[in-house]
């Protein structure tokens, strides 16, 4: 029996870092939203259903402009977001009625590509956890609060990561709903959940594997970040989808 799988595309954070009212997503790079790119690449793959994540006011934007007006057949639900990134994450998987295996990306990143879905995939069959994310090219410094550096981690044990981070679905349902349990006490203790790996790392003993995406697998965060985006699209660079 074929094992199902369902992608969850984030479509609801607005970043201050971009100085624009229009949300990241929605954001036009060659005269389509950057959420496009990223919903082609699941619709062409082998991911079996998609769930589309949105801000309550873009619900029907989502609809008309992106869904219906490109042809996303895969996409089965759009939900509303939440406050906080892994609020969105929580509904996104409420609306998920059965899968195996779950893959959340940002839809602020556009070039994600069928390979890295695949290799993604391979991992997540064998180790049901894994990111994508590349190992960093420059060397990292750990800082202190005063801005000093306290120390140097070895440059080929430090990945940069990206989406999409996919999970055995039971899995990562389990952890998102134990800490959403635990949510006000966490934050209370100063701790800050920036990616589903660390959902999953706190609340299961389950080790997540990292898995090469590529350096075009960008996230649409600031107006340079769009210049790059550019520049790769020129290039022909990432996205089958334009070819």
């Amino acid at each position: 029996m074929k094992e199902k799988t369902v992608g969850i595309v984030l479509a609801a954070g607005r970043g201050s870092r971009m100085k624009s009212d229009t949300n990241k997503p929605y954001l036009l790079l060659r005269d389509r939203p950057v959420l496009f790119y990223a919903l082609k690449a699941f619709e062409d793959s082998f991911v079996d259903e998609i769930i589309l994540v949105a801000g309550e006011t873009e619900i029907g934007y989502c609809r008309r402009e992106v869904v219906e007006k490109f042809g996303f057949q895969k996409v089965t639900h759009i939900v509303t977001g939440g406050a906080e990134r892994y609020h969105s994450v929580f509904h996104g998987l409420q609306a998920v009625e059965q899968c195996d295996y779950v893959f959340i990306h940002d839809g602020a990143r556009p070039f994600v590509t069928g390979d890295i879905l695949k290799r993604a995939y391979e991992a997540v069959q064998r180790d049901k956890a894994c990111v994508v994310g590349m190992p960093v090219k420059d060397t990292v410094k750990l800082a202190d609060e005063q801005g000093f550096a306290v120390s140097t981690p070895r440059r080929d044990l430090v990945w940069a990561i990206q989406t999409p981070q996919v999970f055995s679905f039971p899995l990562v349902k389990k952890a998102y709903t134990a800490f959403l349990e635990q949510e006000q006490v966490l934050s209370a203790e100063g701790v800050h959940i920036t990616d589903d790996a660390m959902v999953v790392e706190r609340f299961s003993d389950t080790r997540v594997r990292l898995v090469e995406g590529s350096c075009e697998n960008i996230k649409i965060t600031t107006p340079e970040d769009l210049i790059v985006a550019e520049g790769f699209l020129a290039a022909g660079l990432s996205c089958p989808c334009l070819s």
